[in-house]
């Protein structure tokens, strides 16, 4: 396991700030650790360093994952939830940040907008991890991508099709990442909800020079075919109103993954999803849902879901071992 020297002492906040080297290198190593790790290998190389992990979102895998990486890599982690923290509310997060800052030797954040962890970076003197934003996801899509690279052998050239709302942080960094790598991007859904103009037009020149493809369409059935990945997220993400359902279940029923689809993209093709997925009445939110619209799922059907072509628990699994990867790099 080699540990480059490059990124330490780096903020991982963004894939747009790392190049596709850099984001290959993280990939990599977090194979490698993975591999470890199944083979029984300890590999306690951070002893006695300290992590904060700031929740203004909570979640179940990102706060798993960061918690079982420091711990497998010596750290102590300190949970913040939404309740521990005062961040922006009774103090700034300047402060906040340069106070954290001399007690742990790194900070993960999760919450809402993107300038909060770009500000908790600039003032807190040791690396800063995103841990999820409205507006990027970097840590979902390493693991992304280590599972692409599991199931195919490689990223370059490979298509995946994001169906469903682009506009927010799943994607918005996944098309940034398909640009990086080399990719096919397609988001496919109702042109409202097509990713941001500006980051377009910014991955497209990053594009220019990968050799990727973006495309955006509003035709399902073109987009999918011959897809390697179909992707999908919730339509309603964490934060929103609830009032918003009845427009996005109307507006994006047409995205929805199902059988008929992914048979159209093709035998190779495999779904992921970042979790949690509405594919049953299981949960609280799918039963109200149901109660209210008279749908079984959402954004993928259970057949999808639970088929041999989904790999969404291997992705999963994998936040835990491309966190640590980046805990480790920039450390």
């Amino acid at each position: 396991m080699l540990i480059k020297s490059d990124l330490k002492g780096k903020s991982f906040l963004k894939l747009l700030d790392f190049t596709p080297e850099q984001i290959n290198y993280l990939i990599d190593l977090a194979a490698d650790m993975k591999a470890q790790k199944k083979s029984g290998v300890p590999h306690r190389i951070f002893e006695g360093k300290n992590i904060a992990l700031v929740f203004e979102k909570t979640s179940t895998r990102t706060r798993c994952a960061f918690e079982v990486a420091a711990a497998d890599l010596g750290m102590h982690p300190v949970y913040l939830d939404p309740q521990g923290s005062q961040i922006g509310k009774k103090e700034s997060i300047a402060d906040t940040a340069r106070v954290l800052g001399r007690m742990f030797d790194g900070i993960e954040y999760r919450g809402f907008g993107q300038e909060i962890v770009e500000e908790l970076a600039h003032h807190a003197g040791v690396p800063v991890w995103n841990g999820l934003t409205n507006e990027f996801h970097p840590t979902q899509i390493l693991a992304d991508f280590l599972t692409v690279k599991e199931h195919f052998g490689d990223l370059k050239g490979k298509k995946l099709v994001y169906m469903g709302d682009a506009r927010y942080n799943m994607g918005n960094s996944l098309m940034v990442g398909c640009a990086k790598m080399g990719m096919h991007f397609v988001a496919c859904t109702n042109k409202k909800y097509f990713p941001n103009a500006e980051l377009v037009a910014e991955c497209k020149k990053i594009a220019a020079e990968t050799g990727a493809i973006l495309e955006f369409t509003e035709d399902a059935i073109a987009a999918t075919k011959g897809a390697h990945v179909i992707y999908t997220d919730v339509w309603v993400s964490m934060g929103e109103p609830a009032e918003v359902w009845e427009e996005r279940i109307t507006d994006l029923t047409p995205y929805r993954v199902t059988k008929e689809i992914m048979e159209n993209a093709g035998a190779q093709c495999r779904f992921m999803h970042c979790l949690p997925a509405f594919h049953d009445l299981n949960t609280t939110v799918g039963k109200e849902i149901y109660d209210k619209f008279g749908i079984t799922c959402m954004e993928v059907t259970d057949e999808v879901f639970e088929s041999e072509a989904s790999i969404v628990f291997d992705e999963a699994e994998n936040r835990m071992h491309t966190i640590k990867a980046v805990l480790a790099a920039t450390l």
